[in-house]
């Protein structure tokens, strides 16, 4: 009889990060105090206090814009290969400092030392990289135009912090233009981070500025009137404020919302294979994921099949503290979250769907949600329309595929799809037919520089990435 081993924990030090007692702004090159109530960011895994940041006030952000305003005369008149010099620093310093970013990234946001390590840390270097790149090309784009806009005012969520960092620092700044970006309350540490590098980098005083604060600190900078762009990542209810606060100014806005993709698996699929994709679609990071496949529409004919592979895959995950290298799913990554979370699942319980969890014991400490999945889901219910952004996964069944097109696009987002088929044709058929800004075949959540990601309908609007991203920094 072959014997069964426990994993042996693997814990990743913590050593190679210093984390400060508190933190400052960062404006024009230096940390300053912030005007408003310090706030405390914690561990979600431990609910332990890490260290305690600054909210800037609507004067606080009025100096960094000012800052960004100045080095914008500066920084825009540079030659773009000696801004590329620059991002290429800036790339290279992150690759030196990738451990301490992925353990730091682990403790504020809860995800698994496994990602941060091996996904965002390596694609915040790799986006970086591409965008310098770029930087002195921008005549050969074929976009119209190679003026930057100004100063960008930036605000990104709490679910990649320093991957959606880059994705819009880096494009602007190989543009020309100079940047005021505000972190997520709950997870402001790799940002704070990224101004020492961007210090250690020399980057010019004033062409970064980091302000940290809560609602109130993010729509200042939107609301800001010598902010020329304004780029935002988050939930939609926020998206539609930003837009509404943005119409009749002459700022340029790309918004990218939620989302509530379908993963669609045909019976001609490799189940194993589409298994290891709907694990990696909805139950990566945690669900925290905007173009997570969290509708999985299955062809009725492996329904069955499909689901008991995919009861025993997720029998195999191992939950628990962020930091171990075993870990495949880590924190939630805030209470509030987690009774989001919560209050969805149980609605969508008391709809009639069947919920199921593998056996899983949860820490006594910390925000934890079991990976969940529901079947017997109609279109109606509200866990097959609202996003959850946790480890959710809604199943439904198709017969044809003009029905799985019909189910997929019933849904007011469209950020991503997944395809699971061995047939090229139906593949591009389906593609032409989805109403979704990515559309992945045969794999999920994969991501590039040079690929460009963004919505359809409520999912907002604009591209990031590849060089449709640079568009979105230009005056074309």
């Amino acid at each position: 009889m072959m014997a069964i081993f426990e994993y042996a924990p693997a814990p990743e030090s913590r050593d190679v990060v210093d984390i400060k007692p508190s933190y400052g702004l960062f404006i024009n090159g230096e940390f300053a105090d912030g005007s408003g109530t310090p706030f405390k960011t914690i561990n979600p895994a431990t609910e332990e206090k890490l260290a305690e940041v600054a909210t800037a006030s609507s004067d606080d952000v009025d100096r960094a814009v000012q800052a960004a305003r100045k080095a914008f005369g500066v920084w825009s008149a540079l030659p773009g290969a000696e801004r590329a010099k620059y991002l290429f620093r800036i790339a290279r310093i992150i690759q030196e400092r990738a451990r301490e970013l992925a353990v730091l990234e682990s403790l504020d946001n809860g995800k698994p030392i496994r990602e941060s390590r091996d996904v965002d840390v390596p694609l915040v270097a790799a986006h970086f990289f591409y965008y310098a790149g770029w930087a002195d090309k921008l005549a050969y784009a074929g976009l119209g135009g190679t003026r930057p806009l100004g100063v960008a005012g930036q605000v990104i969520p709490w679910n990649f912090p320093l991957l959606m960092l880059a994705w819009k620092i880096a494009p602007a700044l190989a543009c020309g233009n100079t940047v005021v970006l505000k972190p997520a309350e709950t997870t402001p540490l790799t940002a704070l981070a990224f101004a020492d590098i961007c210090r250690q980098a020399d980057l010019p005083p004033g062409v970064v500025n980091i302000v940290t604060g809560a609602g109130e600190t993010g729509a200042a900078v939107v609301g800001h009137p010598d902010v020329n762009k304004v780029a935002f990542t988050g939930s939609t209810e926020v998206g539609r404020i930003i837009a509404r606060a943005v119409a009749g100014t002459d700022k340029k806005l790309t918004l990218e919302l939620g989302g509530k993709a379908a993963n669609i698996v045909f019976e001609d699929a490799a189940v194993d294979q589409a298994v290891e994709g709907i694990v990696n679609g909805i139950f990566f990071n945690q669900g925290h994921v905007c173009c997570a496949g969290s509708r999985l529409l299955v062809q009725e004919s492996v329904h069955e099949e499909v689901l008991e592979s995919l009861r025993r895959r997720l029998s195999t995950l191992r939950l628990g503290d962020p930091l171990d290298k075993n870990t495949d799913i880590g924190a939630i990554n805030s209470a509030e979250q987690l009774a989001k979370i919560r209050s969805l699942s149980d609605l969508g319980e008391s709809e009639g769907a069947q919920r199921w969890s593998p056996a899983c014991e949860l820490p006594d400490k910390g925000f934890w949600f079991p990976p969940t999945v529901f079947t017997g889901v109609a279109q109606s219910h509200s866990i097959a329309r609202d996003e959850i952004f946790g480890p959710v996964l809604s199943v439904l069944t198709f017969r044809t595929p003009a029905e799985a097109v019909e189910k997929a696009n019933n849904t007011p987002y469209g950020l991503s799809a997944g395809i699971w088929t061995e047939k090229g044709s139906r593949i591009l058929w389906m593609a032409d037919r989805l109403r979704a800004g990515v559309v992945w075949a045969n794999t999920f959540n994969k991501f590039d520089p040079a690929s460009p990601f963004g919505g359809y309908k409520e999912s907002g609007y604009g591209r990031e990435g590849g060089l449709h991203g640079l568009e979105a920094y230009l005056d074309v």
